[in-house]
């Protein structure tokens, strides 16, 4: 994979954007294990080579080092494939990040099932359960390249500690103009009366996508692009709660602790009741396998949701008779 040129690929921008931002904030440093072309943070270290940082296949100090360097006053970004960011280095990010509260921004890209044949090792499908949990980090999912360029510019002037989960680089567009962003706020792509698809990161696109063919069958789909995780947005859940019919939450990844999990906490705690399904991958290693085809057999694509859409519609039919 890190073989892999992706200079062409549109959502690889990572090193390309801060090598711009930090023409004119002196802050900014990158660090990265061993992994600069997989995530084109020698796009950064081309212009800026002194704050540039390579520590070798070395994760878990990666991210004391940055956490070091963040108390000395720079804003480091620490990348690295998001199975070792998230999973690997997860009491780094607690204690050495979330707890003193320092601008660390750490960046874990080819998230989900996005490392196909590399197997379970390489797919991070917890991390979004996992890093919601900590307290004082924040925890956000790019949506595509334009939205990427959103949340390198937002975390300039975020005070805590940030999980930025990235995709395989291969994100179709969502978004044609780099869009205002305010932590804790969802963005509605479409709007819809008969259901809510929450979907974030990867699963944006195919949603959005679903709900133009639901649209052709008569299902008018709401989509949500939920990319702020960990400060979860209570009122947008709450909303789509009382004026859509069912709410299907979409993601790349475990349904146990993410997404999915999060906004049901909202809506039980509401006493909210809308029919309601979590969809993502279910709690069990997935096969080894290309990531088309891994994203089709758990129905993550955009037929795979429009048939879960219409199966919790049904069912919520059948339960009002």
């Amino acid at each position: 994979m890190d073989g892999t040129d992706t200079r062409a690929i549109p959502a690889f921008v990572f090193g390309e954007e801060l090598a711009d931002l930090a023409e004119h904030d002196p802050r900014i440093v990158v660090l990265t294990a061993d992994l600069g072309r997989s995530n084109r943070a020698l796009d950064f270290a081309a212009r800026h080579p002194g704050r540039f940082v390579n520590v070798g296949i070395a994760e878990k100090n990666m991210v004391t080092i940055a956490a070091g360097m963040a108390s000395c006053g720079h804003l480091p970004f620490a990348a690295t494939f998001g199975s070792f960011a998230a999973l690997l280095c997860a009491e780094q990010i607690r204690t050495d990040c979330a707890y003193p509260d320092l601008p660390v921004r750490i960046v874990g890209h080819h998230s989900g099932m996005s490392m196909g044949f590399y197997g379970t090792s390489h797919h991070s499908l917890e991390d979004l359960g996992m890093m919601r949990t900590i307290a004082d980090l924040t925890v956000v999912c790019a949506t595509d390249a334009n939205h990427l360029r959103a949340l390198l510019r937002l975390s300039l002037h975020h005070p805590h500690a940030m999980y930025l989960r990235l995709g395989r680089g291969r994100d179709p567009e969502v978004y044609d103009t780099v869009p205002d962003l305010c932590v804790g706020q969802a963005r509605t792509v479409r709007d819809g009366s008969n259901l809510t698809i929450i979907a974030t990161g990867s699963e944006v696109h195919p949603a959005l996508r679903a709900a133009e063919i639901l649209a052709e069958r008569g299902i008018s789909a709401r989509v949500v692009d939920m990319w702020t995780i960990s400060p979860l947005d209570r009122d947008a859940v709450l909303d789509a709660a009382n004026t859509t019919g069912a709410i299907l939450t979409v993601e790349e990844g475990n349904v146990t602790g993410g997404l999915g999990t999060a906004v049901a906490e909202v809506l039980f705690e509401a006493g909210a009741r809308v029919p309601f399904r979590r969809h993502g991958v279910p709690d069990e290693h997935v096969p080894v396998g290309p990531p088309a085809g891994l994203y089709a057999h758990y129905r993550l694509d955009a037929p795979g949701i429009v048939a879960v859409a219409e199966e919790l519609l049904t069912t919520s039919e059948g339960d009002a008779t």
